[in-house]
Formats: structure tokens, sequence, C-alpha cells
């Protein structure tokens, strides 16, 4: 039997929510699982939540939220404007986890910088937020690859012709007319960040591709559920109300 493969949405801090979601997808030792980024931010374990995943045998991307905190970080002297945008997007509470914890986020550093902003898996292209429907792949920047919106899911015809895109970083429940927790594909991808982390969903989603299954789990009532892939999906057209283009100074944009 061929192993899974399992896609994971942005967790944003939520350990007990993922521990669930992991416990209802049951991966095997020869399962593929993998993360799409955004592990960090919001949520109440964000450090519990890096170091697990680091010492997983899971693979996981780049995210917005880990570009933030590398920057944050990473300057000597502290960059105080890259410090307060991470804290004002959700920053604060992976802080105060570590603080909670005793752990030190430089731990986490070297291995956040080593993270990569994609995965070709064959038919299956995985990457935190998008890409520029008008940029070869090579010249798409760290920037492009977890901070895209409308351009890219506004694309008239798949990026790649034989590859389906997967991301994270915007909320489905932030296309017009998708309820919290259901998935939403365009031209040639499909993005299954459910918001886990927002009161208006709470729903950590996990996608096994081999048996077009969805996994959820609600962080704030520990309900799962297991849904086929068709039923919890909702096809979009490029022509429909894309979400909002968050502001290029992240301070701004908090609620992403």
């Amino acid at each position: 039997m061929e192993h899974r493969r399992i896609v994971i949405g942005d967790v944003h801090g939520h350990y007990d929510g993922l521990m669930t979601l992991l416990e209802a997808l049951a991966p095997g030792s020869d399962d593929r699982v993998y993360f799409l980024g955004d592990l960090i931010d919001r949520g109440p374990k964000s450090a519990q939540v890096l170091d697990f995943v680091q010492q997983s045998p899971y693979q996981t991307l780049l995210g917005n939220h880990e570009q933030l905190m590398l920057e944050a970080l990473s300057g000597v002297p502290m960059d105080m404007r890259a410090w307060q945008s991470w804290l004002y997007s959700g920053g604060d509470a992976t802080v105060a986890s570590y603080r909670d914890t005793g752990m030190m986020p430089y731990k986490h550093l070297e291995w956040l910088r080593s993270l990569p902003t994609h995965l070709d898996l064959g038919d299956i292209w995985l990457v935190h937020a998008g890409v520029d429907p008008h940029l070869p792949i090579d010249k798409q920047s760290i920037e492009q690859l977890c901070w895209i919106r409308r351009e890219f899911h506004t694309m008239s015809k798949p990026y790649f012709p034989n590859k389906l895109i997967i991301t994270g970083h915007t909320i489905t429940f932030t296309f017009e007319g998708v309820r919290p927790g259901e998935l939403v594909r365009g031209e040639g991808w499909l993005d299954i960040d459910t918001g886990a982390y927002h009161q208006k969903s709470g729903w950590l989603t996990g996608f096994d591709l081999s048996y077009r299954r969805v996994y959820q789990v609600n962080v704030f009532n520990n309900q799962v559920r297991i849904l086929p892939f068709d039923e919890v999906v909702r096809q979009l057209k490029p022509k429909q109300i894309a979400p909002p283009e968050p502001a290029i100074d992240p301070v701004v944009q908090q609620q992403y």
C-alpha cells in the first residue's frame, strides 16, 4: 500500500488542536505530512507547536508569520518596526508562549531560516500564500510566495497545467459565500486555511489527498469531523469577489 499524503493548514499556535487533529489523522510511519506554514502567532502555544514540528518527521513551509518572527528577532540591533509589526500581527501570543514554557526562541530560529517556501510533489505544489501568475517560478520572491492574495486567487487559468497548488494564508470564509470550515478551490489552486484562530471559525484542517478526506478539529470546543472532500470544498470562479487585499504594512492587517 502506498503512503498517504496529508497537508495541514495554518495552525497559528493551537498545539492542543493540532494534537487532536493528528490523533484523528493517525499518520503511519510511511505517511507524508506537510504543513503549509503559519505554525505560530495568535494562538496560545506557538512555542510548543514549533518544538513539536521541528522534532517530527514532517515537512513544513515558511509562512508569512514565520517570516515576521525572523525579521523581528534576527536583527542586531533590533529593528523596532519589524518587532512591532510581528507583535501586532499576533507575535505577542508567541512571545508569551516562550515566557510560559521557559523555552528560548533562538533554538528555533536557525531551523525557521532553513524552511523552504514551496514543495513540488509532482502533481501537487505546496506554498503558503500562492504565486504571482505573471512571473516564472524562479522569479517569485519570498514576499509573493508568503503574502500574495488577490492576483493569485483571481487567475483566469491554472498557473501549472498539470499541478494543483495547495495553499493556506487566506482564511476561506473571507471569500464571498463561503462558510466557516469550507475549503475553497479556484483555477488551479486549493485553499485549506479555515481560520483556526478566528472566533468565527475555530476549524483547523488536515487534507488527506490519498483518500480525498478532510479532517477538521475545532480548537475552541474540540469537535472532530471527517468529511469527504467533495462535500466541504467550494468551487469559485475568478470573477467572484476576491478576499480583501492586505495592506503592505502587516501592522495594519492584523486579521491575517
